[in-house]
């Protein structure tokens, strides 16, 4: 308890030294950290910082999990405004390393061996150094060069505390703040916890490498790194080192002679490819994490690393993103409002040419511009923002998508700006869902699903049977699972926690009162004084009651 409230102490503190107080919902045991405003120190220099510049500053003070949330907030377009989440995009993670010889042992413990019989050389000097874990250059007994990714020591229960704090702090958010129940705080903290726990397993990372791998085998457009799984555990991940120059270093490609648009138009394809081909998606492609194979400058490739966060959607969801996407494409806005309510992201009963007309506002003024102007990106997050009006519903899996394809539009026009998404996009898209939902692909499927059919028509006239016996005797129970519950507990919990106070409040006022009715003599005599006290009590418990 002790050390949460030094913590909290500690955020309250980096918040008013960054003008952020406001953020500390005005909480009794935060005022405090105010002060440091009028230390010199604690302003100088801030003040004419942007509101998203100082959140990201002081992220990266309070330091690394804090850093990595930020990062995962400003994936979260739809709940923040463009600034800051632009702002927070910026956030690297620029940790200290651990000792070499702290690697070492923890790669021995994990894989039962002593280090020089797991690689022939190791390199103690990390070559990069990140939240979460560090990355050593290798050589294993066979001479094939590698890299080892190796957790930081004592990160999974920092992380643990991090998770609860951030958990308390989203409580009183929801609680105090008067946007809690629009911005979700408690759902953001979720959707970090899920990302940040994934990316402790080196195990689960090597998994999702392998299946990006088998996907993309014989690809000439994408290269995923081998893993070494007789080399890799819980903890510490060994797979292929690898070249390239990285994509952000546009005049080295440029040096070697790259053809950028070619290359531009490639990403864009392959992002395509990845969601709605394999459904199974690189979702932390951030320059970062991608290198270009210059081996052939007139067809160079991509190579992508680091894969702890990958994502894929429920067939549903892939279908009428899909189907959405090509509805933008083709201006049909009428058909975008109906997938909407198709697919269950927007109650049933919402007017649809209300949901059309709103489409239309955000997506129509985009095409007065040349098309290589049009960020689509862009588009679809508002039309996303636009449909909240509606009550709209997002699974953290298309949040994830738009992040990934904020990334991927950005990249592709940093290398050739001048790149055309909607001519290179269209087509991909068009013709991967002939394929996928084709004829020939629904005959197959079609096959495939007829023996189990088969096997259970039997079944069905005798479980029609039974649910019109159920029905005709009026057992048939429904459950109903609501947003809408969840904010009428919370909404009853807090009227509850007032009834004790209201009651004494009441059992005070009518007291005083009966006290005053009988006083017939000074203030200082009889029942005056007793009645000015009961009504000064009731005065300060109720206002505190409801203020609460």
């Amino acid at each position: 308890m002790i050390g949460r409230a030094f913590r909290i102490s500690r955020i309250a503190m980096v918040l008013a030294r960054y003008r952020l107080d406001t953020l500390m919902l005005d909480l009794p045991a935060l005022k405090l950290a105010r002060v440091v405003r009028m230390l010199p120190w604690g302003r100088r220099g801030v003040r004419d910082l942007s509101r998203g510049a100082r959140l990201r500053l002081a992220l990266e003070e309070l330091g690394p999990i804090y850093v990595k949330f930020g990062q995962i907030l400003s994936t979260r377009r739809d709940l923040l405004p463009p600034d800051i989440a632009d702002e927070l995009a910026r956030l690297q993670d620029r940790v200290p390393a651990f000792p070499g010889k702290q690697a070492r042992e923890m790669i021995e413990a994990e894989l039962g061996k002593p280090i020089d019989e797991l690689f022939s050389s190791f390199e103690e000097a990390p070559m990069a150094s990140a939240s979460i874990a560090q990355v050593h250059a290798a050589v294993l007994p066979d001479g094939t060069e590698v890299v080892a990714k190796v957790v930081r020591p004592g990160i999974e229960q920092r992380i643990r505390d991090d998770l609860e704090l951030l958990g308390a702090l989203a409580r009183m958010a929801r609680r105090y703040h008067p946007e809690g129940e629009r911005i979700r705080p408690n759902e953001v903290v979720s959707e970090f916890k899920r990302v940040i726990i994934d990316e402790l397993s080196m195990q689960s990372e090597g998994a999702n490498a392998s299946l990006l791998r088998r996907n993309w085998e014989d690809s000439e457009e994408l290269y995923i790194p081998k893993i070494h799984w007789s080399h890799t555990a819980d903890r510490v991940l060994v797979m292929e080192r690898v070249g390239g120059v990285p994509v952000r270093d546009i005049e080295e490609l440029k040096r070697q002679g790259v053809d950028l648009e070619k290359l531009a138009r490639r990403g864009i394809r392959v992002f395509y490819q990845q969601v709605f081909r394999d459904n199974l998606f690189h979702a932390d492609m951030h320059p970062g994490n991608i290198r270009i194979d210059t081996t052939d400058p007139s067809d160079a490739s991509y190579i992508a690393l680091d894969f702890g966060i990958v994502a894929s959607l429920t067939p549903d969801d892939l279908y009428y993103i899909g189907e959405n996407f090509l509805a933008i494409f083709n201006r049909d806005y009428r058909r975008v409002a109906e997938l909407h309510v198709e697919a269950g992201w927007v109650p049933s009963d919402i007017r649809i040419d209300e949901m059309e007309a709103a489409a239309r506002t955000v997506c129509e003024p985009s095409f007065t511009r040349p098309l290589e102007e049009v960020s689509f990106a862009e588009m679809v997050i508002n039309l996303f923002n636009v449909a909240r009006r509606f009550k709209l519903t997002v699974q953290p899996q298309l949040i994830m998508l738009q992040k990934t394809l904020l990334n991927i539009e950005g990249m592709g026009r940093d290398l050739y700006p001048k790149i055309n998404i909607w001519d290179v996009a269209k087509p991909e898209l068009e013709s991967i869902f002939r394929e996928r939902y084709g004829i020939g692909k629904t005959a197959r499927k079609v096959g495939r699903e007829l023996p189990s059919w088969l096997a259970r028509g039997p079944e069905i006239p005798n479980l029609v049977h039974e649910t019109l016996k159920l029905a005709a005797r009026g057992r048939i129970n429904a459950t109903i699972a609501s947003d809408d519950l969840d904010r009428i507990g919370g909404h009853l919990a807090r009227h509850n926690r007032r009834v004790p106070g209201a009651i004494l409040t009441a059992g005070l006022l009518i007291a005083s009162s009966v006290l005053a009715a009988y006083d017939v003599g000074p203030w200082f005599q009889t029942h005056s004084l007793p009645a000015m006290i009961g009504f000064a009590a009731a005065l300060f418990i109720g206002i505190r009651t409801f203020r609460r």
